[in-house]
């Protein structure tokens, strides 16, 4: 079965997954990057905020919140939960 890749804004709270691709402007990444999230990294999303903004993701052990729009431009191979 063939991997299935959404933006993290598209995911449920309490779905897992990997990201694979970040697409967010080379201005950006850094900070991004200083937070753990990496291509490759697992995490789990946590919760949207009220307005769904920020949102809140589990990564190596910490909890981070991200803005939507950052959110919205990273990509995440979801695991199957069967």
């Amino acid at each position: 079965m063939p991997e299935v890749i959404k933006p993290l804004t598209d995911l449920t709270p309490g779905s897992k997954g990997t990201i694979r691709e970040i697409r967010l402007p080379s201005t950006s990444r850094p900070r991004l990057m200083e937070m753990g999230l990496l291509v490759g990294t697992p995490l789990e999303l946590i919760r949207f905020a009220p307005l769904s903004d920020p949102i809140e993701v589990k990564v190596r052990g910490y909890h981070l919140t991200l803005r939507r729009h950052e959110a919205d431009q990273i990509f995440v191979a979801v695991e199957d939960n069967n």
